[in-house]
């Protein structure tokens, strides 16, 4: 994929700086990057996200997921277990090997939980967008006549 240069849109913009810095890492790390484990990203209602990765071969005690600053951040370390140096192995299909996977998460965006179940983890996320933020109706009053609206007009300027 080709380069494309923001700084235009950097001298005319203000507060997308975390957008143009997430577009520029995606640009270059994800598309020619390491694609394991794979994973999905699904959309389970309005506001609610899924993140389902295929850890094969990896326990509860082998995963770490942390969020941090608008990153979520999965890791997966496989320990060795006794009884593995015993078995010689002819053929490794499934890959144990580490692995660190990081998605960027939109403002609001909040991790509710996590489950290991038939070797995919999944990711539950919610989006929720506190009430100041939220649309809201502003009722509209009618116009008194006379001098009495003009009396309100010029309380309302005074304040």
């Amino acid at each position: 994929m080709r380069h494309i240069d923001f700084s235009p849109l950097y001298r005319s913009t203000v507060g997308f700086d975390r957008m143009f810095s997430l577009l520029d890492s995606m640009n270059g790390v994800e598309n020619g990057g390491n694609s394991y484990p794979p994973y999905n990203i699904e959309r389970t209602g309005e506001n609610a996200y899924r993140i389902t990765m295929a850890v094969a071969g990896f326990g509860e005690g082998d995963l770490d997921i942390q969020v941090k600053e608008h990153a979520l951040s999965v890791r997966g370390e496989k320990t060795a277990d006794e009884g593995e140096d015993a078995a010689e192995v002819l053929y490794r299909g499934i890959a144990e090997r580490s692995f660190e996977r990081r998605f960027q998460l939109a403002d609001h965006v909040e991790v509710r939980g996590a489950k290991l179940v038939n070797g995919l983890l999944h990711i539950d996320l919610v989006r929720e967008i506190p009430e100041a933020m939220k649309p809201r109706s502003i009722k509209i009053e009618a116009a008194r006549k006379g001098s009495e609206a003009q009396t309100i007009e010029h309380k309302e300027a005074a304040e």
